[in-house]
């Protein structure tokens, strides 16, 4: 049996989603292999808590909670948990309540999970619990490319003429039962089933029965090609304050809707993307196992490695100088150190911009000339007080003058690098959250050393 203390109960000070109690009776249960208790405790738990719970606790642990929980099993939390053991916990559902839980789901879900189940037993399985014509929609849906639109949809839609009423709608609707389980558009569509506009929920139940949906309709209307990158999809939702967006094929017939949870999901995974690749972690999580944590860091560290040597060599050239004045080896990791940071500044603005798309060939050189600027006046104020401790600390005012100089050179490359090297990387298509932190960092190095110790080559000595 496995040790109680191996399910973390969070303090009772901590932001946390789940409750601590909740928690400590779902821990107790488990520990005592009461079903019908354990049932009772994860009751008032929304599935994304049950699913953060789950990713807390180790395999052997979360197995027998799953295999007591059984039936009670809800198809929202397999669409909430990590990627890293959403085929653990499949693996451990009993056939029976997989069907249930995956039937409980739209097929936009139901297309995330396979795409995120590398097994194909565990994908079989899937697909085997869905109803046949949903097991259709599924896999014609994973035959359009990854990450796009197509990937992204849901297939059930609500779907109105142009010529129907309020009342004819809300009908429609009340007859029947298959209706998506959350929708906020009724789509208009012509005879030949391409949508021309759309009604939301809420205009739908203000407006009076005989008013006609065509002279209700919303004007932020939106159409999106089935094959559209996912990431220019999150774009449009976010910058035209989309709720749900019609996909079209081709022929611009209607195949499906996003809404707007699928879209800031996206947005929501591109960020913690870039912020990991800033961090050169690559797609980690707290459940993977040592070894594969080890293989995704290992190539960033090397590249860093390489980066470093590169930066020795420089400090090389000047050894004797060095040798002849000691305190430049005291004082030139300050100007590297002030030089990387200001040069990650400037890069986590412009990885941001990038994303954002607010950084633009238009807009670039602008942009370029205000972090340059900025990086400069940073440079010369800090200039002035390392000037100041040069002078204080080694008695020397031209060293204070040296490091000076040198700190003002690399705080303005700093800012420049900040910029050219992700706008660089992303006009040659590598993301430069992936790359561009190793190159600033080298360029920041390089610079700053090769400054402070070739002014003082020259002006000490």
């Amino acid at each position: 049996m496995a040790d109680p203390e191996q399910i973390e109960v969070p303090r009772e000070d901590d932001a946390y989603a789940l409750d601590a109690q909740a928690v400590r009776s779902v821990r107790e249960a488990v520990e005592a292999g009461d079903a019908a208790a354990l049932t009772v405790a994860m009751e008032p738990l929304h599935p994304a808590d049950i699913a953060d719970l789950l990713e807390q606790l180790d395999a052997e642990v979360r197995h027998r909670l799953i295999a007591l929980y059984g039936r009670e099993f809800d198809g929202e939390i397999l669409s909430e948990l990590d990627e890293s053991i959403r085929e653990d916990v499949i693996g451990a559902l009993h056939p029976e309540v997989l069907t249930e839980a995956v039937r409980e789901l739209d097929s936009d879900d139901v297309v995330d999970l396979l795409e995120n189940v590398e097994d194909d037993a565990s994908q079989e399985a899937i697909l085997g619990a869905l109803e046949a014509s949903d097991r259709v929609a599924v896999e014609q849906a994973l035959s359009y490319p990854e990450y796009s639109a197509g990937r992204l949809m849901q297939r059930e839609v609500v779907t109105a003429p142009q010529h129907w009423t309020v009342g004819e709608a809300i009908d429609f609707m009340r007859g029947h039962d298959d209706l998506p389980e959350d929708f906020y558009h009724i789509v208009l569509v012509d005879p030949g089933h391409h949508p021309v506009a759309y009604v939301t929920l809420g205009k739908l139940m203000s407006s009076r029965r005989e008013v006609r949906l065509a002279d209700i309709t919303e004007e932020t209307f939106r159409t999106i090609p089935v094959d559209q990158d996912e990431e220019d999809v999150a774009y449009a939702f976010n910058q035209y304050h989309l709720i749900s967006a019609p996909v079209v094929d081709d022929a611009g017939r209607l195949v499906g809707v996003i809404t707007i949870d699928d879209a800031m999901a996206i947005l929501d995974e591109e960020h913690e993307e870039d912020i990991l690749r800033l961090g050169g972690v690559g797609e980690e999580s707290l459940a993977d196992r040592t070894m594969l944590i080890v293989r995704r860091r290992f190539p960033w560290l090397a590249v860093n490695l390489v980066t470093a040597i590169l930066a020795s060599v420089v400090i090389a050239q000047f050894e004797a100088t060095i040798a002849a004045i000691v305190a430049l080896a005291v004082l030139m990791p300050i100007v590297a150190s002030m030089g990387g940071n200001a040069g990650t500044q400037s890069l986590t603005v412009a990885v941001r911009a990038l994303a954002t798309r607010d950084l633009t060939g238009a807009n670039a050189l602008r942009v370029i000339r205000r972090e340059v600027m900025a990086g400069a006046i940073n440079g010369a104020a800090f200039a002035v007080i390392m000037g100041i401790v040069g002078v204080v600390w080694f008695g020397t005012p031209m060293l204070g003058l040296v490091i000076g100089i040198a700190m003002v050179i690399n705080l303005a490359v700093a800012g420049l690098a900040g910029i050219l090297v992700p706008l660089t990387l992303d006009k040659v298509g590598v993301d430069p959250a992936l790359a561009s932190g190793a190159f600033v960092t080298t360029v920041t190095d390089v610079v700053g050393f090769f400054a402070f110790l070739g002014l003082a080559a020259v002006m000490l000595l």
